[in-house]
């Protein structure tokens, strides 16, 4: 199911919002690349550090449309049968886990998140051991 079919009010709108298509894709890759890099590297970043990396478009790491981008990436990837890259980006302070918008996405794409520290950590995991191997 893309984010786009979904209607559930619990989940951001789809993108492009104000940007074409074409630069929408563009943001997609760079966030997926971006995240494949730290996955390699068995590390995490930060919404500030991934958002001052975005060249195809601008956001605030507090920006509904980064949030939705960041959705899009991680459906994608499950719809590939992947584990959710997002799941790398991470707050810079307080309790430095994903954001619940997160793990609101991995409960719909049915991941069991009653644990909600368990399952990031267990998602985190997946990703580096996939992508690091």
């Amino acid at each position: 199911m893309s984010f786009a079919t979904r209607n559930s009010p619990d989940h951001l709108p789809p993108g492009p919002f104000e940007w074409t298509p074409e630069v929408w894709d563009s943001a997609k890759k760079e966030v997926r690349a971006a995240l494949i890099e730290r996955a390699k590297l068995r590390g995490m970043i930060t919404y500030s550090e991934l958002a001052d990396q975005l060249t195809a478009i601008k956001v605030a790491p507090h920006d509904v449309r980064y949030f939705s981008l960041l959705g899009e990436v991680s459906i994608d990837e499950h719809n590939e049968g992947r584990p959710l890259l997002s799941v790398l980006v991470v707050h810079k302070s307080g309790d430095g886990e994903p954001g619940k918008g997160f793990f609101q996405l991995a409960k719909s794409l049915g991941k069991n998140t009653n644990e909600v520290t368990a399952f990031w950590v267990e998602e985190f995991k997946k990703v580096h051991a996939y992508w690091a191997s």
